[in-house]
Order: C-alpha cells, then sequence, then structure tokens
C-alpha cells in the first residue's frame, strides 16, 4: 500500500499524465488543496490507476447549510481506461462523502463529453452562469469619496466582505477562508487580482479579476449597490485601460444561460429534510431509487415542513423518481451557482 509522501507524488505524476495544467498550478494545487484524506485511488501493484479528490465546500441551502463534496482531479491512467475503474472511485467517492455527512456532490466535468458520462452515475448539469459584457463608455459615474484598492494577498477585510455576500445567495457553494488564500493563490498565477471599492474604513464592492487570452474577465463581484457594482467596473476598466470587460454572473439574472457544473444527491433524506422545510405547503411521496447508493432507496414522505421515509410503502399514489430526476426536481428552480473553483 502506497502512502504519505510517495502517494502524493504518485498521484501529482498521474495528474501531469492526464491533464494540460501548468506546472506551477499543479505545484500550486499539490501545495495548497491536496491532501491524502481527501484522495481516493485505485491501485495495481504499486501503481496508482485512477484517482480523485472530494474537497468540502460549504453551500448556502435556502436558509441553512449543507456540506458539499467536491470530486477534483478525477483521472485514469491511460493504459487503464475504459475498465470501471472510474466508475468503482465515484462509487467509493459516494460511500466516503456520505460518511463524512456531505448531503450534495458537485463537479465541473473537464471536457463536455464528460456531461453524459457523469450523468449515467446520478450527476445533473444544475449550475449555471450567464456571460456579460461591461462597456466603460456606457457608464459615467463620479465618485471621488470611493477608492479603488488592488489587493494581490489575503486580508482578513476582504475575505469576511465577500464571505458575507456570497451568503447572500440562498442556493451557492461558500468559499472558506482557506480556500480564500487558494483562490488568492491561482489569481497570482494568471497575474489575475482581486479589486475593492472602499468608502472610508468599509468595502462596498469587490470583484476577482484575471486575463483570458487578450482580454480581462471578471470571474466575481458582489457590491453593495448597483451603482457601487457599476461604479467598481468601470474603475477597474480605467486601471486596466479597457474599453469594456466580460463578466461571470449568476444565471437567473439573464437570458440564456450557460452551464457550467453538474449535482448529485449523496444523501436524499437530509436533502428532503431541508427540502420540506423550504416549502411548507408541499404534501408529496415519494418513491426514490438510486443504483449507486442503497441507502437512498425507498420511501419519503413531505407534509407540513416535515420529511419521514420509510423502507416499506405506505397506502397511496406516489412520485417514482431516479436519484438524478430527484436532484434536477430540488435544484433546478432554485438556480444554484458556483464560482471560483479553480476549473
Amino acid at each position: 500500500m502506497i502512502k504519505g509522501e510517495a502517494m502524493r507524488e504518485k498521484i501529482k505524476s498521474l495528474w501531469k499524465l492526464c491533464f494540460n495544467d501548468s506546472d506551477e498550478f499543479t505545484d500550486m494545487y499539490f501545495r495548497l488543496r491536496y491532501s491524502n484524506e481527501v484522495n481516493i485511488t485505485i491501485q495495481s501493484g504499486e501503481e496508482v490507476i485512477a484517482a480523485l479528490q472530494i474537497l468540502p465546500y460549504p453551500m448556502t441551502f435556502g436558509k441553512s447549510e449543507i456540506k458539499t463534496g467536491y470530486v477534483s482531479g478525477a483521472c485514469t491512467h491511460p493504459d487503464y481506461r475504459n475498465r470501471g475503474a472510474m466508475r468503482e472511485l465515484l462509487s467509493q467517492a459516494f460511500t466516503r462523502m456520505l460518511h463524512n455527512d456531505m448531503s450534495i456532490s458537485t463537479l465541473i466535468p473537464a471536457e463536455h463529453w464528460l456531461f453524459g458520462y457523469y450523468a449515467g452515475m446520478g450527476y445533473v448539469p444544475v449550475f449555471k452562469y450567464s456571460s456579460t459584457t461591461f462597456t466603460a463608455s456606457e457608464v459615467t459615474i463620479a465618485d471621488k469619496a470611493v477608492v479603488l484598492n488592488k489587493i494581490n494577498d489575503y486580508q482578513e477585510e476582504s475575505y469576511r466582505y465577500l464571505n458575507r455576500k456570497l451568503r447572500e445567495r440562498p442556493y451557492c457553494i461558500q468559499h472558506t477562508e482557506t480556500d480564500f488564500r487558494v483562490i488568492l493563490a491561482d489569481l497570482q498565477l494568471g497575474e489575475g487580482c482581486v479589486y475593492t471599492l472602499k468608502q472610508g474604513d468599509k468595502i462596498t464592492a469587490l470583484a476577482i479579476v484575471y486575463p483570458t487570452g487578450s482580454t480581462w474577465q471578471v470571474g466575481e463581484i458582489v457590491a453593495e449597490t448597483s451603482g457601487m457594482y457599476l461604479l467598481l467596473l468601470q474603475r477597474i476598466c480605467e486601471q486596466l485601460n479597457l474599453s469594456s470587460i466580460r463578466v461571470i454572473v449568476p444565471s437567473e439574472t439573464e437570458p440564456t444561460p450557460q452551464v457550467l457544473g453538474m449535482a448529485r444527491i449523496i444523501n436524499a433524506k437530509t436533502i428532503l429534510q431541508r427540502y420540506a422545510a423550504e416549502h411548507p405547503e408541499l404534501k408529496m411521496s415519494i418513491a426514490l431509487t438510486d443504483p449507486q447508493i442503497s441507502a437512498n432507496n425507498g420511501y419519503y414522505y413531505l407534509n407540513n415542513g416535515k420529511c419521514i421515509s420509510s423502507a416499506k410503502r405506505l397506502p397511496g399514489s406516489h412520485l417514482a423518481l431516479t436519484v438524478s430526476e430527484l436532484t434536477e426536481k430540488i435544484l433546478s428552480p432554485s438556480n444554484p451557482y458556483m464560482s471560483l473553483m479553480l476549473n
């Protein structure tokens, strides 16, 4: 059995073989994000033939919060592909996530064809975003009392502000302080940065900006008011000498959303209990089937903000759902959002 530093080096070598990431990004990931505790592998003798990491992320779920497991770095050695290794690895990951009280698993497919592959394991494309273009000449806002700051390293007040604003979104992947430090490290590799607007000693808007090809992109932006939102974008364009900038925003604010990530329910009972609490008006009987997680199979009864589960079917008609259909039914109408995921 491979352990410790030897395991880390094996996974790193497999990563370099399977992905086209730069050495700088790979080194950063294995220094700041990877640990043997979040890693799952399939081994053949002294070789690692498949691996993935389960990265924990909190997620707001209506008025409450749940634990999620983000599947990162899922890869199989080219010599062992199409033999079911990744399917077995994901099954092990589901068991680990269930044990660790993670209610939902998320991921971002590395290639478009993988959406179909992960759909076969119960994942549904529910995380979407929209892309808009901010044109500086369209906005003329002058406010000399507001100061633009460029930030390259960790600052407590910047993290606290971003964290507070992200938590205002009801179905959104959150970023811990540790994760924010990783985001900053990745920004530095890509020559990106954080910009804030400050009015006196208070932050009124924050954006995470990085170059993409010949232009720049805002990967996340939060603000106290729409005026501060626009003023920050205007100041960023002035600072970078840009006539316009691409802005990534939650999909419910714009038409024609684009799919980014997928989700899969891991603990149906927990999610249905939270769902029932968010929708006390619902009265529903569900017959759920989950081919990969047998603990989810059974009957669930939602009434008056509560959910009870039963291995036996109670009288009455039931809505028959697969775990994919249940994930779609619960999450899609809520427009869940993820950003800054190092994808």
